[in-house]
């Protein structure tokens, strides 16, 4: 009689809800979830799925149907290719497949995420920085009795108020102003060097060379892009050029330019990829970059950069024209209402140089403000949600997590979490975006930067225009929040199986053995050096939302992960990027080493231990080569999580995020 697998009914169940063997193109796993690339999504039935008692949540990306089943995924893995008789490829293989899925627009999307998501922390800290300046330098202030002429304090008569900005009237703050410029200059003006890195990086190839490529895009012995249009074409013609005898090239900068750097980025790494095939090895070092980087500036300057700035201009006018035209209320309520979506399906990205394009051309952009309150509608909608189910502790999980998060910004974890599971909340707050969109381009509501989303968005916003967007902002507040709680009690788009108003990624999560009394504590020490920062941070949604537990996520500067408790490895995973420990208080942890690493098939990691061992706090578990990593396209960010989130509450010690060192105090897990 054959042994029957551990999961071998709940692999028949899923084969087929998802629409049987031949809806099936590919599959794989990896750490936590299957990768299906189906022939017909259309044939999955997500609410079957989700009754399955492994599945923890589903999600579609980048073509790949994703179930998320926990640290059991290779078991489960094993027993549904015995059960379908599908046989699994290679991560690599099933990319492959999902992208023959993707339309044109899709893969340009995607490739837009991807280059524009490593360069997304800089880009908020610029803008942070210049949302300061705006404040100091834009506000004007009422001051008794002084006023500064040249930059000398002068007094009026006792009672006569004057007005000026807070660099007005003092000099500290003039100093600091002036400072804050260095870094916000570095950022903005600078940002074609961190997009041709961010190509190489994306495309594989030599990350240095895009650096380099970027800063001959920017150099300060180019006519600056913010100058060209004050400077006659007589003058750029006798001065700015470089002249060959036979021929001329105008020697202009492409400061803050995107689609500029981004052809000039692709073309660079093209060109490499392209010699390193037909260059023998023995000598590529040589020959293959200089035949790749001076290519690529020639045609930077020449030829791309040219048609990228037309480009960009044009892309820019057609959105101002929106923005400004007769119909610009109009455009605003569209792109208020409809930009949720595009965060769904990707496309928001592409706003990110569209913003970057407008600033340049206009010193302004108008679609920062309606994606900030696009973020705050969205997370009134899931405050909503939580306070009408505010004494469920295992709905406030999510849903007040993903309020916090929207609020400032990332919507993710609220779209993904609760806002799109059960669609009522999601329409009200794309009514209510789509009526702040409306206001605010009815009162021009203008933002000199971008980067601060969600209430902080108003540090972004010009200072004339704060006054407004601060009165629309409770607008965006108030509708979202109030038609959810109305369609919940109307019945207005709520699906049957929410009647009870479950959270299936919170149900669904294994139960634990009880071992533990209640209140006991477990000391989870830092398995890294580096930083570490809140969860909602991660770059993959499905840890960022507390779907697989709770935790923090660290960005390792030491390639060694060492054992943060005492007890025995429950799962490591073949590709050795992942690894779980259970404790003797039955506590569960995860830790895996950078998103979608499982890709590299284990290349870059060496594990110390095997599955089974007893390990001890400080035991070294995996070896990881940082450059390897990155070099290869991935972030080696590492979620540390409690997967069992429903018997065990984790408490982050410190204040996030900050620098910490291996063996460091990070979070204190108590039983429930």
């Amino acid at each position: 009689m054959l042994k029957m697998g551990k999961f071998q009914q709940e692999a028949t169940d899923l084969l087929k809800a998802i629409g049987g063997k031949e809806n099936v193109a590919a599959v794989s796993h990896c750490a936590t979830r299957m990768r299906f690339v189906l022939n017909d999504d259309s044939k999955a039935d997500v609410s079957a799925i989700e009754a399955i008692a492994t599945v923890k949540g589903t999600f579609t990306n980048a073509g790949q149907f994703q179930v998320i089943i926990g640290n059991d995924v290779p078991i489960f893995y094993n027993d549904f290719t015995a059960v379908s008789g599908i046989e699994g490829v290679s991560k690599e293989a099933a990319k492959s497949a999902a992208k023959n899925k993707q339309n044109p627009i899709q893969r340009v999307m995607t490739m837009l995420a991807e280059i524009f998501t490593p360069i997304i922390p800089a880009i908020i800290v610029g803008g942070l920085i210049l949302g300061f300046r705006n404040l100091l330098e834009g506000v004007q202030m009422e001051w008794l009795g002084q006023k500064v002429i040249d930059g000398v304090k002068q007094f009026t008569d006792a009672g006569q108020p004057v007005y000026n900005t807070i660099v007005d009237t003092s000099q500290f703050w003039n100093g600091v102003n002036h400072f804050l410029w260095l870094p916000g200059e570095a950022i903005f003006h600078f940002l074609p060097v961190g997009i041709t890195w961010s190509v190489s990086r994306k495309m594989g190839t030599t990350q240095i060379l895009g650096i380099v490529l970027g800063i001959c895009l920017v150099s300060p012995q180019l006519l600056n892009a913010y100058a060209v249009p004050g400077t006659p074409a007589a003058e750029i013609a006798k001065d700015w050029v470089w002249d060959f005898g036979f021929a001329t090239v105008n020697r202009i900068g492409y400061q803050a330019q995107v689609i500029p750097a981004l052809l000039a980025g692709l073309s660079l790494s093209y060109f490499e990829i392209f010699w390193r095939k037909r260059i023998p090895e023995v000598v590529s070092m040589i020959f293959v970059p200089f035949l790749s980087l001076v290519p690529a500036l020639i045609l930077a300057h020449t030829v791309l950069g040219p048609i990228g700035w037309t480009i960009g201009k044009g892309l820019s006018a057609v959105v101002l024209a929106g923005l400004t035209g007769s119909f610009k209320w109009l455009f605003g309520a569209i792109f208020g209402a409809l930009y949720a979506p595009f965060v769904i399906t990707g496309l928001h990205h592409m706003t990110n140089a569209v913003d970057s394009q407008l600033i340049a051309d206009s010193g302004g952009t108008a679609l920062w403000p309606m994606i900030a309150l696009s973020n705050i509608a969205q997370g009134s909608a899931v405050f909503a949600y939580y306070w009408m189910n505010r004494k469920s502790e295992r709905e406030a999980q999510i849903s007040l997590p993903a309020t916090i998060s929207a609020y400032l910004g990332v919507t993710e974890p609220a779209l993904f979490g609760v806002n799109v599971k059960y669609i009522y909340p999601f329409v009200a707050g794309m009514i209510g975006s789509g009526i702040a969109g409306f206001l605010s381009t009815t009162f021009n509501v203008t933002a000199n930067a971008i980067g601060i989303g969600g209430l902080p968005g108003i540090l972004s916003i010009q200072a004339q225009y704060m006054l407004p967007f601060a009165a629309i902002m409770l607008v965006a507040i108030a509708i979202p929040f109030s038609l959810t709680i109305f369609f919940r009690k109307a019945g207005i788009l709520t699906k049957a199986e929410d009647q009870a108003v479950k959270a299936p990624q919170v149900e669904a999560i294994a139960q634990a053995e009880e071992i533990a009394e209640k209140g006991t504590q477990v000391t989870v020490q830092s398995p890294l050096s580096g930083e570490v920062r809140p969860l909602a941070e991660a770059t993959d949604a499905v840890f960022a939302q507390g779907v697989m537990g709770q935790g923090v996520v660290i960005h390792p500067s030491k390639g060694e992960l060492l054992a943060p408790v005492d007890g025995v490895v429950s799962v490591l995973f073949p590709t050795k990027h992942a690894v779980g420990l259970l404790t003797n208080e039955g506590l569960e942890l995860l830790m895996h080493i950078g998103m979608d690493t499982v890709n590299l098939e284990g290349k870059g990691f060496e594990a110390h231990v095997k599955q089974g061992d007893t390990v001890k706090a400080g035991d070294k578990l995996i070896s990881f080569n940082i450059e390897s990593i990155t070099s290869a396209g991935y972030v080696t960010e590492t979620p540390v999580i409690i997967t069992n989130q429903q018997d065990f509450q984790s408490d982050i010690e410190g204040d996030l995020p900050r620098q910490i060192k291996i063996g460091d105090d990070l979070m204190i897990a108590t039983k429930l």
